[in-house]
């Protein structure tokens, strides 16, 4: 895998797991943090949004993964 690729996973029943390099930016434009590895909400229920904090499992978050 390249170095400069980003992807982007999603996890059965869990986050999107964002690897490669990455800068998060909040909607005013500022950066939120810049990594090679993430994993962010989409359950809509983490107290840290974007970022995962796992209460997927609590808010019994359901998905299917295709591949």
């Amino acid at each position: 895998m390249s170095e400069d690729r980003v992807t982007i996973t999603p996890l059965t029943d869990g986050p999107l797991e964002v690897t490669g390099p990455v800068t998060i930016t909040a909607s005013d434009g500022s950066t939120l943090e810049t990594t090679d590895r993430t994993w962010l909400c989409r359950c809509g229920a983490s107290a840290k949004k974007p970022y995962c904090d796992g209460s997927h499992k609590k808010a019994g978050f359901i998905s299917t993964v295709e591949g």
